[in-house]
C-alpha cells in the first residue's frame, strides 16, 4: 500500500466527490443496534411471511410499502346479464355448469320445441368449458317460448340465463 493512498476516501471511481455524511439539514442518521438480529430459523421465516408484521399488512396492503393495487373494500357487484331481444333462432345460454355436456343442452331444450343444434363453448387449449353456449332452435317462435320457460330455471346448480345471441351487425362484403 502506498503512504499516500487511503481507502474510502477521496474520488470515487466516476462519481464525483464524496458528499459529507451529513444530508443538507443536518438531520441526525438513525442508529442501529451495534449487535446483528439474530438468525431466525426456516420456520419463523415461514410463520413471520404468513401473519401480519404490521396494521397495514393486516388490511391487505402489500409489505413492501408500495401501492401498486388499491384494497377493495365492498364486495364486488353481481352484474346482471344483458337482456338481448329474440331475433333469431340462436340462443345463447349463459351460468353453466362446467359439468354440462352439450348432449344435457340438447335434452334441456328439447323440452321446449325442436333443437337444431347445442353447442358449449370451450378454451382452445384444455378443452375444459367456459360456462356458456349456444342452441339453435328450429324457429323464432320457439326460440322465444325457450327463453320464457328455461330463463333462471335450476339446471344442474345453477340458474341459467337464457337470451337471443347477439348477432353480428356487419354483412359480408362479397366480391364477384
Amino acid at each position: 500500500m502506498r503512504p499516500n493512498d487511503s481507502r474510502g476516501q477521496g474520488r470515487r471511481s466516476g462519481r464525483g466527490p464524496r458528499r459529507s455524511s451529513r444530508s443538507r439539514n443536518d438531520a441526525p442518521r438513525p442508529s442501529y443496534p451495534s449487535t446483528p438480529p439474530a438468525k431466525k430459523t426456516f420456520w419463523q421465516k415461514l410463520v413471520s411471511f404468513f401473519s401480519p408484521a404490521t396494521p397495514a399488512a393486516a388490511n391487505g396492503a402489500p409489505r413492501n410499502g408500495s401501492s401498486a393495487t388499491p384494497v377493495r373494500k365492498e364486495p364486488r357487484q353481481a352484474r346482471k346479464p344483458e337482456a338481448v331481444e329474440v331475433t333469431s333462432e340462436k340462443l345463447y345460454v349463459g351460468n353453466l355448469s362446467y359439468d354440462a355436456t352439450e348432449s344435457d343442452l340438447f335434452e334441456l331444450f328439447k323440452g321446449v320445441g325442436t333443437v337444431k343444434n347445442a353447442e358449449i363453448v370451450s378454451h382452445k387449449y384444455n378443452e375444459k368449458s367456459k360456462g356458456f353456449g349456444f342452441v339453435s332452435m328450429s324457429s323464432i317462435d320457439e326460440a322465444k317460448r325457450a327463453v320464457v320457460e328455461l330463463h333462471d330455471k335450476e339446471f344442474m346448480g345453477r340458474k341459467l340465463v337464457v337470451s337471443g345471441a347477439k348477432t353480428n351487425e356487419r354483412e359480408p362484403n362479397y366480391r364477384g
